[in-house]
């Protein structure tokens, strides 16, 4: 195809296994993606196929993001998610409505950030997730990443559902447990959909079997 589109991918696989699949649908390749989405997330997933599609995926990974987060308070994540170890925070008051307004938007800007343990990013040329997982405990850096809106959507304790729209590199597994630590409540991502990447939007993204009917009819 040589184009890049975006793919809806649902809550389960990684962001690779999808590449993967499209490598198979498409015997090409010259596969790759913008921007990953962790296994427990869905949404959309901006994607590349053929060489001169695939360099042109650095410029869709600047673009801005937008969300649908779920955070659970009153626990803590191992991973700053559903995945990992819980740990419950004894919480004697619980933060009203008007409170965590004010917290989140605390947040929107640029801000100082620092990465989930269990990441991607690369700490001595190994992503930090592998690192954590053999036994070690990487050292990462805060890094320059902007919040550009945060609105709540719903709020019912433990429960607080926002939409975001952030700039590039940012980690909303990293807002979650920030904004239960200012809270003083703890907090992690307990749901997340990514509902657009720059001018690609969820309504126009296609499932991978979409896709692959697509191909098939089009290579006919």
């Amino acid at each position: 195809m040589g184009d890049i589109f975006a793919i809806y991918k649902e809550k389960g696989p990684t962001s690779n296994d999808i590449i993967m699949q499209l490598k198979k649908i498409t015997d090409t390749k010259k596969v790759g993606h913008a921007g990953t989405l962790d296994p427990l997330a869905s949404g959309v997933l901006v994607v590349g196929v053929g060489r001169e599609a695939t360099k042109k995926l650095g410029d869709a990974m600047e673009k801005e993001k937008e969300y649908i987060a779920k955070i659970k308070l009153g626990e803590t994540s191992s991973t700053d998610d559903e995945e990992g170890d819980k740990t419950s925070v004894q919480v004697s008051n619980k933060p009203n409505e008007q409170e965590v307004k004010e917290v989140i938007e605390s947040f929107i800007g640029s801000i100082k950030q620092m990465p989930p343990v269990f990441s991607s990013v690369k700490v001595s040329g190994k992503p930090a997730h592998r690192l954590v997982r053999s036994g070690k405990r990487p050292k990462l850096g805060e890094r320059d990443v902007e919040l550009k809106e945060a609105e709540i959507i719903k709020y019912s304790w433990p429960y607080l559902e926002l939409r975001l729209v952030t700039g590039s590199g940012f980690y909303v597994r990293s807002l979650a447990r920030d904004i239960g630590e200012k809270l003083k409540t703890g907090g992690y991502l307990a749901g997340l959909e990514r509902t657009r990447v720059g001018d690609f939007t969820k309504d126009e993204a296609i499932t991978i079997e979409e896709f692959s009917k697509i191909y098939i009819s089009d290579t006919k």
